[in-house]
């Protein structure tokens, strides 16, 4: 009797529970079918088979209906909750965008609630360039000596200075007398050091768990200005599909090349950049002469560029080219000071970065 009875009961709870969440069917009362069918109809309709199911029967019945109805509740209050707190954070997200846009034009809607930062000038007019900031600009040190060389004397050092001198020649063939060109080609180059150097000395202090005396900011603070003078020089020379398709090629090529060359030698990788910013330092006194004798029209500076180095408003591309080539000059220094730090056996990490130029 034990048996039976536990075995009916199983069946009573199974053919009410089973059809209601676990199926989308309605179950029907067909006798032919047998106890389990005609139960578990009988139980969706309010009555039980027979009178020795009923305090079952009504257990089963009220409570998993009283339960499903409280989940329910919950659940529903707890999605509408969260959806009014999304609303709310794409509608505060939604208005700082636009405010920053002036209140116009397209605004960008962001789930995560990080809306722009506003910047203003220092005259309180508002900041309209994305790609640096305000506290970014600077004044290019103009009183920075422009005739220093480094004179190649060990092997590396004249391995370095012919290997860039080769380099120059395709570009003189190439470019020939076209500076503005020449420049956007010229920086689309010397902004890959500094990526690939902070990179790989930002990996090597996670590797050994150990500072990098600043050398990772500096060199990452180079391909940043770099990258720059390409912004600007983008304004006076636009580049053709011809010159376009050359620096993809040109930066594929340097670009792993250069990575190898520090990952073998460090001292050689930064000699080789100091001989290539000397090179820059020519290329942009050579870009000054034509401006000065009236080969290429000195145009009004481009507007990133006023902003950038803090120009005049009345600057021109001759003041441009002043404080790039100024840069470059500086980059020299950096380059063949890492350079000279490796050569007397130390580490950069031994000797403080130059920092805070830019």
């Amino acid at each position: 009797m034990m048996t039976r009875g536990a075995t009916r009961m199983t069946r009573v709870v199974m053919g009410h529970m089973g059809p209601r969440y676990f199926s989308t069917t309605v179950l029907r009362n067909n006798p032919g079918t047998g106890v389990v069918g005609g139960v578990a109809a009988g139980l969706l309709h309010g009555f039980p088979a027979n009178p020795s199911e009923k305090v079952a029967v009504t257990w089963v019945r009220h409570f998993s209906a009283m339960g499903s109805r409280s989940a329910s509740t919950a659940a529903l209050n707890d999605k509408q909750q969260e959806k009014e707190s999304s609303d709310k954070k794409v509608e505060n997200t939604a208005t700082a965008t636009a405010a920053v846009n002036g209140g116009v034009g397209k605004s960008v809607v962001s789930y995560w609630g990080v809306p722009p930062s506003k910047a203003t000038k220092p005259d309180g007019t508002e900041w309209k360039w994305n790609c640096f900031r305000p506290w970014e600009t600077y004044e290019a040190d103009m009183s920075i000596d422009l005739t220093k060389h480094h004179a190649p004397v060990t092997f590396l050092d004249k391995f370095a200075y012919w290997t860039v001198k080769i380099l120059r020649f395709p570009t003189d063939v190439f470019f020939q007398r076209r500076y503005g060109c020449r420049a956007m080609m010229l920086e689309t180059v010397a902004a890959v050091p500094g990526m690939v150097g902070g990179m790989l000395l930002h990996c090597k202090s996670l590797r050994r768990f150990e500072q990098s005396g600043g050398w990772i900011k500096a060199l990452l603070e180079e391909a940043e200005n770099e990258r720059m003078h390409l912004m600007t020089f983008m304004e006076v020379a636009k580049p053709n599909v011809y010159e376009r398709a050359l620096v993809f090629a040109v930066q594929g090529v340097f670009f792993n090349a250069y990575f190898a060359a520090y990952l073998i030698s460090p001292k050689l990788a930064h000699r080789i950049v100091g001989y290539l910013e000397e090179e820059a330092v020519h290329s942009y006194t050579e870009f000054l002469k034509e401006l000065d004798n009236g080969n290429i029209e000195n145009v009004p500076a481009p507007a990133i560029a006023i902003d950038y180095w803090r120009l005049p408003k009345d600057a021109t591309l001759r003041d441009v080219v002043l404080v790039v080539r100024a840069d470059e000059a500086h980059h020299r220094d950096v380059n063949h000071y890492a350079s000279d730090i490796h050569y007397q056996g130390q580490q950069l990490k031994d000797s403080p970065a130059p920092l805070g130029y830019h």
